[in-house]
């Protein structure tokens, strides 16, 4: 009975987002207390566990959030990453072109929201078409990509890094394993699948790549601009090493260990791209914290979302769900990893939100972690990796290919939603494949 409630929770969700169109943080919220009524709690007891939720997903996300948005909104109104994504097109040449604006996308992509990157590059993609003749998919789809690979698997974007934060799952550890993960995905999901896509092309639309281009001067230096993108990553990452080879007692790692800490690498990045993208460049104190507070309503909508999430997950716990799941999941044969990947799959399909599908899953799924003993981090990646499958019309995604590579319905299917079903077969296998290799 506790499983039928959850799947007809679900199937609640789905009517209210798909053919209802609620917005997905009421949807949540109001599947999230009928389910723990329906389990058998009190309405006060939902409520509370409702709060808890929010507030225990929150605690541990809001600062992460806020400043990763910050250092997004910084990094691209600024021109850092369009210095970025001329400088690698330059250097990798007009043959090469395809690689070059994939390893942009991956840059740009660690720094900012995947929307953002994408609205923000495709300007710079479209200059390249025009000027140089080359194809516009060939050119764009290693970079769309690129953003969508680093949004699904790499932290500090919202949905890995809130999964990692349900889960338990160490981000430095998530993060090289996302890392590892995101290299032969963004190829195979990029460049190579470019290459069978000739007889979509189409020119860019008209009047969407005269969007203003930032002079020379305006940009700040190459390697700035690439140090202010990267260092929460290079920050994270030295972490974990030392997390994975020093003693816990040592000086040393409890140094790297503060200083790679989400919340406290992005704030160190935050200061310096204010000083080294903003104050340094020219611009004014006001003008540089206009960006940072703008930053914040752009992703308001996706905090809660998640917040959501964390609400259900919490009724799922306390409604004694999660203990019910565990129970089953001793006497089961089917890889818990599969487990994930499928029920983010399923719910993706249905939901058209990688974000909502993602966190949704991680509530239903977090008590195999306990019984199974999988790695959490692992757990992040393949639920990340279903998130995105077969992204279709339900999708904003969707839609936001479409018109900037100017496809039909059709035409986005065959080149879109199959871009992002390899992207998420490709690393289900390599999820697979770790965990044989880290077992």
């Amino acid at each position: 009975m506790p499983i039928t409630i959850i799947a007809l929770g679900v199937l609640l969700l789905l009517v209210l987002m798909i053919v209802f169109k609620v917005n997905g943080f009421l949807a949540l919220i109001f599947v999230s207390a009928v389910v723990g009524i329906a389990e058998g709690m009190t309405p006060l007891q939902v409520i509370v566990s409702i709060q808890k939720g929010v507030g225990s997903t929150l605690g541990g996300l809001a600062m992460i959030l806020g400043f990763g948005a910050m250092l997004g909104k910084l990094v691209s109104d600024t021109g850092a990453a369009q210095r970025v994504a001329m400088t690698l097109i330059d250097a990798f040449g007009k043959q090469r072109v395809q690689w070059a604006m994939m390893v942009t996308g991956l840059i740009v992509g660690l720094a900012m929201f995947y929307e953002i990157g994408f609205v923000l590059l495709l300007p710079l993609v479209y200059t390249v078409v025009v000027a140089a003749g080359i194809p516009l998919l060939y050119v764009g789809v290693p970079m769309v990509a690129a953003l969508s690979v680093t949004h699904c698997f790499l932290p500090p974007h919202p949905g890995p890094t809130a999964i990692a934060t349900i889960f338990g799952a160490n981000l430095g550890t998530t993060l090289l394993y996302g890392i590892i993960l995101t290299l032969p995905t963004v190829i195979i999901a990029g460049p190579i699948f470019s290459k069978f896509l000739k007889k979509f092309e189409k020119s860019p639309p008209e009047g969407l790549y005269n969007t203003k281009i930032f002079t020379d001067a305006e940009m700040p230096g190459f390697w700035t601009s690439i140090f202010a993108a990267v260092i929460p990553v290079v920050l994270m990452a030295l972490a974990a090493v030392f997390e994975l080879t020093v003693a816990k007692e040592n000086p040393v790692r409890q140094f790297f260990e503060f200083i790679g800490n989400p919340a406290v690498a992005l704030f160190i990045s935050v200061i310096i791209a204010v000083v080294t993208l903003g104050l340094r460049n020219g611009r004014k104190i006001d003008e540089v914290m206009e960006m940072c507070g703008s930053s914040i309503a752009a992703i308001a909508m996706i905090v809660f979302i998640i917040a959501g999430g964390g609400a259900f997950k919490q009724v799922l716990v306390d409604s004694g769900v999660g203990e019910y799941i565990a129970q089953m999941m001793r006497n089961s044969s089917l890889s818990p990893l599969l487990m994930c990947w499928t029920v983010a799959a399923m719910l993706r399909i249905a939901l058209g939100s990688a974000t909502v599908a993602a966190i949704t899953t991680a509530g239903i799924v977090t008590p195999i972690i306990a019984v199974t003993h999988t790695d959490p981090a692992l757990m992040v990646l393949a639920v990340g990796a279903g998130s995105v499958i077969a992204s279709h019309v339900n999708d904003p995604g969707f839609w936001l290919f479409k018109g900037y590579f100017n496809l039909s319905v059709v035409e986005t299917l065959k080149t879109w939603t199959v871009m992002e079903t390899i992207i998420s077969v490709v690393g289900l296998a390599g999820v697979l494949i770790l965990e044989v290799i880290v077992a």
